[in-house]
């Protein structure tokens, strides 16, 4: 017989229920900065200042110059669930604003001392509203709202005990302004803390405004290291701007993604982003990007999560190929070409670089077996053979080579941005002069690069070879894993796995692509299984058959200690020039660097 006492269902009172929707939507300082310039930017203002004392937690006071709020409405501003910014179910479904829920102001004020001043457009004079007492009082103030928020969780003590230092806090802080900055150029921002000014961005109105907030808030850097974003797919327009591979940080500290305005953090967004710069990304490095989403406010959803920085999609498929899309192509132009005026002449390894290469038993045979991966498996070994020997040889054709320019005066240099080159150092470097200055260019990482990408274009959707395993390899499997398994059939033999049940909870692994014969089928079809649940299918495919590619390459590309011609190295050089993501090898290498006169001057003290 149970001894629990029977407990009877209450009915929370409202000051406990606010101190509860708190909790969700206030997890420190930098949660009430967001939520107040939220409410700033949807009152229309043009200049919002924030002042902080103690990180935040004595004071948060947020100043705009917004519409303001009337007297008789700034009682309800402190209750909860009560907002201007939506009144319908479907204001709800397609919200514009940046706030919209009404929870974050009667939830800031259960847990610390609000005070809220604001005079509208018009009133002769301002309303101090109290939030503890709810008396409201006339005083002075311009057009706009001062929200102002003193000792946060005065009134849960134990919330205090979680928060870090004061200049931890401060941090954050201040991060939740930059976020806001970066979406709004026609909003001036300043932050003070203890009296003293310490960060502010100027109003840039105008498409200019966009580039010069940019370069206020992450750097000129930033600009100087990153490629414009516009890309229209459909109904979804990412713009905004794709740090290079070379500027790439250790932790994904610069990210910022924006849909219709809002900072959001959204895998949907970030598992594209990462996709587009794999290619390109050498180890776990991170991207560094800033990307704004505009789709129609009714194909997403905002009202995920109290703290409103995550969304769900409609199409999520339609999102994330819009902005996998976007920073590719961003990405593909190579620099080299972007730096001035490329030749128009055909692009091709010369007869002398074919021979010296390709002509070898052990490459061609590599080749060979190579390719025989990605034909029907229904051809027997001898046809496979002969058709891979067919495309190695198509490969590897060469076309006409533009002629290496003549011998030129420094300022008479041909417009190529990669220049003449002029020497081989090591047998591992090439360097060619361009009229900017010196060009370094890794040979073999280049010449991976080009073989990869021409690959891709000849096998883009063609079918991985597989190996049948003369045992099959069984696991117990998750239902998910069984699910997948039966939905997407066709794609794991695209693929070159064969998966089957082997009883309703066991799978088997019967065979598995070429090259990964000698691997853990097991593991191997259980990471091909989970990607499959979470992405798309297509993407899938092309990340498993680009890794193939990429092997390919890197052995086919020409090795290192391998002396070249003169016009062999211009012909590498032109290829360059011509070749999408030529910049990074397939491992995110840089392929190539420039030296400037200025840089060089530098070096031997010219000029001092």
């Amino acid at each position: 017989m149970s001894t629990t006492r029977r407990r009877p269902i209450r009915e929370l009172p409202d000051e406990l229920i606010s101190q509860i929707a708190a909790g969700e939507v206030v997890e420190r300082p930098a949660s009430v900065v967001r939520e107040l310039l939220d409410n700033a930017l949807d009152a229309g203002a043009t200049q919002i200042t924030l002042r902080l004392s103690a990180g935040g937690v004595r004071l948060i006071s947020v100043e705009d110059d917004g519409a303001g709020i009337l007297p008789e409405e700034m009682g309800k501003a402190l209750k909860r669930h009560a907002t201007s910014k939506i009144t319908s179910l479907p204001e709800l479904e397609a919200v514009g604003t940046m706030g919209f829920r009404g929870e974050a102001l009667a939830a800031i004020n259960s847990i610390a001392e609000v005070t809220l001043l604001s005079r509208a457009g018009d009133q002769e004079h301002a309303r101090l509203l109290d939030g503890r007492t709810g008396e409201l009082k006339p005083a002075a103030r311009a057009i706009g709202t001062t929200v102002e928020v003193k000792e946060l969780f005065y009134s849960v003590p134990a919330r205090r005990k979680f928060l870090k230092t004061d200049a931890t806090e401060l941090a954050h802080c201040i991060e939740a302004v930059r976020r806001h900055a970066l979406a709004r150029p026609d909003v001036g921002f300043a932050i003070w803390h203890e009296g003293k000014l310490i960060e502010q961005w100027r109003a840039h109105p105008g498409e200019a405004g966009r580039a010069q907030r940019l370069a206020d808030v992450l750097g000129e850097d930033f600009l100087a290291q990153s490629i414009a974003i516009d890309h229209h797919a459909g109904a979804v327009h990412v713009s905004g701007r794709a740090g290079l591979p070379d500027v790439a940080r250790a932790r994904a500290d610069q990210q910022f993604a924006y849909v219709n305005g809002r900072f959001v953090r959204d895998k949907v967004i970030a598992h594209a982003a990462r996709t587009a710069y794999e290619d390109v990304l050498h180890g776990q490095r991170q991207p560094v990007y800033v990307l704004h989403v505009a789709i129609n406010p009714a194909r997403v959803d905002v009202n995920v999560h109290p703290t409103k920085i995550e969304v769900r999609f409609r199409d999520s498929r339609e999102v994330h190929q819009a902005v996998r899309h976007a920073i590719e192509n961003a990405l593909a132009a190579p620099r080299a070409a972007l730096a001035g005026a490329a030749t128009d002449a055909p692009l091709s390894l010369p007869p002398a670089w074919v021979a010296h290469d390709a002509g070898t038993p052990d490459v061609q045979a590599f080749r060979a077996a190579a390719q025989m991966q990605f034909l029907p498996s229904t051809l027997d070994s001898t046809t496979q053979a002969r058709h891979a020997v067919e495309e190695l040889r198509a490969l590897w054709q060469p076309a006409a080579t533009p002629p290496a320019p003549d011998a030129a005066e420094p300022d008479e240099a041909p417009a190529w941005p990669l220049g003449r080159a002029v020497a081989q150092l090591h047998g591992i470097y090439i360097l060619a002069e361009n009229r900017a200055g010196l060009v370094l260019v890794d040979m073999h990482a280049a010449h991976e690069r080009i073989v990869y990408e021409r690959l891709k274009s000849q096998l883009d959707g063609a079918r991985i070879r597989s190996q049948p395993l003369l045992i099959p390899a069984t696991f117990a499997a998750t239902p998910a894993e069984v699910a997948t398994t039966e939905s997407a059939a066709e794609v794991l033999q695209r693929l070159g796995l064969e998966i089957t049940p082997f009883s309703p909870r066991t799978l088997a692994v019967r065979a598995v692509p070429t090259s990964l014969a000698a691997g853990d089928a097991v593991e191997l079809a259980r990471s091909v299984l989970a990607e499959l649940a979470q992405h798309d299918a297509a993407t899938v495919v092309e990340r498993a058959q680009h890794e193939l590619l990429a092997t390919m390459a890197c052995h086919g590309a020409v090795r290192a200690n391998r002396r070249l011609t003169h016009e062999e190295m211009n012909a590498l050089l032109r290829q360059m020039e011509a070749t999408e993501r030529s910049d990074q090898c397939n491992h995110g290498r840089p392929t190539w660097r420039q030296l400037s006169m200025k840089e060089l001057d530098a070096l031997f003290l010219r000029g001092r």
